[in-house]
């Protein structure tokens, strides 16, 4: 396994950064072991709604999870807001960064990570190769 450790900056978009690094980095295999930081904006899709949402306020990242992979990238966050309510959804590009986020990730060296179409969900879901 491999791990990698990055910190993104005021006004970096956290999704497109990920993609960016997962790109870079011809990485098939990554999942996200640690997140913390904050937003001056954010974009999410909520369960169940094929729409997203935008929130212009500033947040605390509490939780990142998910997969990345040059094949496709799937990611919930939680966020807290300056009263502690939390909400989560579906990571969306239009989550901007607003002092910083620390972003420590692992990579499989065994696995390869695809997105294929399920015909039972409708959706491109996890498919888990071994190398």
């Amino acid at each position: 396994m491999q791990i990698f450790a990055i910190r993104l900056k005021p006004n970096d978009d956290l999704k497109a950064s990920l993609g960016h690094f997962v790109k870079q980095h011809q990485i098939e295999a990554g999942f996200m072991i640690t997140a913390v930081g904050s937003l001056k904006q954010a974009t999410l899709r909520f369960a169940g709604q094929n729409y997203a949402q935008a929130f212009k306020r500033r947040f605390e990242i509490v939780s990142l999870v998910g997969t990345l992979s040059i094949h496709g990238i799937h990611l919930h966050i939680a966020l807290s807001d300056k009263k502690g309510k939390t909400i989560g959804g579906h990571l969306l590009e239009g989550c901007i960064i607003y002092t910083t986020a620390e972003i420590i990730m692992g990579v499989s060296d065994d696995l390869i990570f695809l997105r294929t179409m399920d015909e039972t969900t409708g959706y491109k879901e996890l498919d888990i190769k071994l190398k």
